[in-house]
């Protein structure tokens, strides 16, 4: 497994970010793209060849690129849950899908909102739209990667399996099974065992859960068993990035960096590559 970093977890520039994330010991690195310099419609040839060369010139490689469109400040929906809205997002979904290949970058994390748990006209409305982003990612062999926590490891997993394409997959965030649904991350690992490509590292607990609240935490001091979590990784034969994202805290750079020192501590002590 490899240890990647979210850049806008820095909370600074993103270039100096870079520089931040490999003097940590960082492999790989995940942007958003969504907006600003780095989304598909604003980047230019040019600017795609400069980030590639920055980030391979630190040793580094994008462990993932974000195309999280709910989380922009523009967004016309919840995720892909509007007939309406979608054709919209699966477009810019598909474009973003294009400029990460272009980056060197198989996987784009992303949210599409809460699966219900019964089958019901938003599902159906889900479905269709992650179909046909299944079957585009296939056609240029990228993963979309639907990042978990809105519902429970087993809606998601069902979910899937009825797409009838392979090219949406998983982005593991264990907090967020934590966090929102108290949902437990190491059964999670072998439930979507066959989706998984791509993690965040976090933690975090639950608050109460009506109403909801959350608290996201520094690695080790939340609700995740790391020991177990990281065994479970290593039993299905992930070997892709722990790549860790800080989304709030006054220190983030310390954080984050206490976070690398906690996942090779962890690994080293499990005997895990």
């Amino acid at each position: 497994m490899k240890i990647g970093c979210m850049l806008e977890s820095f909370a600074i520039d993103l270039k100096e970010a870079v520089k931040r994330a490999a003097a940590l010991g960082c492999e790989g690195i995940q942007a958003y793209a969504v907006s600003g310099e780095l989304a598909p419609w604003n980047i230019t040839d040019a600017a795609v060849k400069e980030w590639l060369d920055r980030v391979k010139s630190h040793g580094m490689v994008f462990s993932a690129i974000c195309g999280d469109l709910i989380s922009t400040p523009d967004a016309i929906s919840h995720g892909f849950e509007s007939r309406q809205a979608n054709p919209i997002l699966i477009e810019k979904s598909k474009r973003i899908l294009d400029l990460a290949k272009r980056l060197e970058c198989n996987v784009v994390t992303t949210h599409i909102g809460t699966v219900p748990d019964e089958e019901n006209e938003t599902k159906k409305i889900m479905r269709e739209a992650c179909r046909e982003l299944a079957l585009y990612a296939d056609s240029i062999g990228s993963y979309f990667a639907v990042e978990t926590g809105p519902e429970t490891a087993v809606v998601l997993r069902d979910f899937l399996d009825s797409l009838g394409a392979k090219g949406v997959r998983v982005n593991y965030d264990p907090a967020n099974l934590v966090m929102v649904k108290n949902d437990d991350p190491v059964a999670g690992v072998y439930t979507l065992r066959d989706y998984i490509v791509h993690t965040h590292a976090k933690d975090g607990i639950q608050v109460s859960a009506d109403p909801l609240k959350w608290e996201e935490l520094p690695l080790g001091k939340g609700g995740v068993n790391w020991d177990g979590y990281l065994k479970a990784l290593n039993k299905i034969g992930f070997g892709g990035f722990l790549t860790i994202e800080r989304e709030c805290g006054d220190t983030p750079e310390a954080d984050i960096k206490l976070a690398a020192e906690f996942l090779r501590e962890r690994l080293a002590a499990l005997g895990i590559a």
